[in-house]
């Protein structure tokens, strides 16, 4: 941070910044200007010491230098990371199609949709077994026998699978099932639950919260990255406006934005973003031309019947549509499917 004088200050006025930079285990140095000074302060800077700065006897400003988070800067990382799951390479050339289930219902709905999303052309397996709802009273997910239905269709379809984790207390269960875990808009400042799977082998898919900047998304990944665990994917999932017309707003400025300023790979998910099966397609090119790594999309055999989400899950037939248009995308921006 750079800590600029006003032009009053004494020199008793730049001991005490220096005296509380080194406090704060930093490293001063004055820069002595025409008209005023201004004190250079090196090392890992926090919020809380700017603040405490900007306190001090004739501070005009504090100056961030840097980005806020660390770990995920491409400061920090020049090269764009790629993960690993099974045979699933996410980050590279190739652009992941992770679909499934909103949530595992019953063991065949579960197969039989897995199974869809296989034949269509998917790498991944989405689906969840803890649902947060905003009503208490709407289906909240099967919980573990979840679980163990959607493990029997990952291994049937040698898919690797993804679903939620919303309790710290549920990620040595949810080791034994899943391949990678997914922290839901919701979540994304639960910050013990990102220190949780932070500490855990799985790779984790850091879902954007509906009210949350990007810089707020990326603090979160520090959580989990600050803590060992350096398989991190970031995912779009639209934010909340004031327009109406769809579920969400999916913001497409994101996917460049966090390609340009992170070496993590980024998911979009256009099936949370609109809630509309007919929005999902279009929304999933863009964010292909934008960049994205991979897509999170939600499918069902009979959406009409499912217990949660109906409206935005596309068919599998649907999904097959999407996934040849998509590769004629990718192949324009130098990707592949």
């Amino acid at each position: 941070m750079i800590v600029v004088m006003k032009q009053s200050h004494t020199d008793e006025d730049i001991e005490k910044v220096k005296e509380k930079a080194i406090q704060q285990g930093h490293e001063p140095l004055v820069i002595n200007g025409v008209e005023r000074s201004v004190v250079a302060v090196s090392g890992k800077v926090n919020d809380d010491h700017r603040a405490v700065m900007k306190l001090l006897p004739n501070v005009s400003r504090v100056i961030p230098v840097g980005k806020p988070y660390k770990l995920a800067s491409k400061n920090y990382k020049k090269k764009n990371s790629i993960i690993q799951i099974q045979n699933l390479t996410i980050g590279g050339d190739e652009i992941a199609i992770i679909a499934g289930p909103d949530s595992a219902e019953t063991q065949e709905q579960t197969i039989e949709t897995a199974m869809a999303a296989k034949d269509a052309g998917s790498n991944g397996l989405r689906g969840g077994a803890f649902k947060p709802r905003t009503s208490p009273y709407s289906f909240q997910g099967l919980g573990e026998d979840g679980l163990k239905m959607l493990k029997e269709a990952s291994e049937i379809t040698s898919l690797p699978l993804f679903s939620e984790i919303m309790d710290a207390q549920h990620l040595s269960m949810m080791e034994k099932y899943v391949d990678v875990l997914q922290i839901g808009a919701r979540n994304m400042q639960n910050f013990k639950l990102l220190e949780a799977v932070g500490e855990s082998e799985l790779p984790v898919l850091l879902k954007r919260g509906m009210s949350a900047t990007l810089d707020e998304l990326l603090l979160a990944s520090e959580y989990i990255l600050s803590r060992g665990n350096e398989n991190v994917m970031l995912c779009e999932r639209g934010i909340r406006t004031y327009e109406t017309a769809t579920r969400n707003t999916f913001d497409i400025n994101a996917i460049p934005f966090l390609k340009q300023n992170s070496h993590l790979p980024v998911i979009a998910d256009p099936s949370h973003a609109t809630g509309d099966n007919t929005l999902v397609e279009p929304v999933a090119l863009a964010a292909i031309a934008a960049g994205a790594d991979g897509l999170l999309i939600e499918i069902h055999p009979r959406p009409e019947e499912a217990l949660c989400d109906g409206p935005q899950a596309l068919l599998p037939s649907e999904l097959e549509t999407l996934i040849s248009k998509a590769s004629i995308v990718a192949k324009a921006v130098g990707r592949s499917l």
